[in-house]
């Protein structure tokens, strides 16, 4: 019982200092751009076909460093781009929190794909987007190293998780609250 308390009250100040260094820890413009970048070359060297995959994309949010720790209460958070037609148009947060088994801090980059125009709307016309609840994303299992089956492909939104790094006993997109930056 005492371990439990331990765990919890660890978790909860991971959570309040994530959630309080938020706005400390803001970045620029252009150290999100830099990020994005070398993300999306990460993201193209790992498989050919992620390249071709993001042409097709009516548009795509880019996270390079997604930061979530805990010990029972974890929270995550990071900062990235919209991409349309190859462009940054708009910034976004990515953050949430969870109670559970969560133990450990890890960093990993993601890329959601839309890829048809109504999928790319929808997100763009909601103020808050909730992955899991607002939308349905097929995470490509195999990361960003891993080949596409054709039903895959056929999804509205496709998710790729890579770049991890730490250790960390839940990594999941569900939870996630998307959100835009005013910068």
């Amino acid at each position: 019982m005492l371990n439990w308390k331990r765990a919890s009250a660890a978790g909860a100040i991971t959570l309040v200092a994530l959630g309080s260094s938020v706005a400390a820890f803001a970045e620029s413009k252009a150290s999100i751009d830099v990020n994005v970048h070398d993300s999306l070359h990460t993201f193209y060297a790992k498989n050919p076909t992620n390249k071709e995959l993001a042409l097709r994309s009516a548009g795509m949010l880019v996270f390079p460093r997604i930061t979530k720790g805990g010990a029972g209460i974890a929270g995550e958070y990071g900062e990235g781009v919209l991409r349309v037609h190859g462009k940054t148009v708009d910034y976004y947060s990515i953050g949430g929190g969870s109670v559970g088994l969560t133990l450990g801090v890890a960093q990993r980059s993601e890329i959601i794909m839309f890829m048809s125009q109504e999928a790319l709307d929808k997100f763009i016309q909601e103020k808050g987007w909730v992955i899991g609840a607002d939308a349905g994303i097929a995470v490509v299992s195999k990361g960003a190293g891993g080949d596409y089956d054709s039903k895959t492909l056929q999804k509205p939104i496709l998710g790729f998780v890579f770049n991890e790094k730490g250790l960390i006993g839940d990594l999941s997109l569900d939870g996630s609250k998307i959100s835009y930056i005013d910068k």
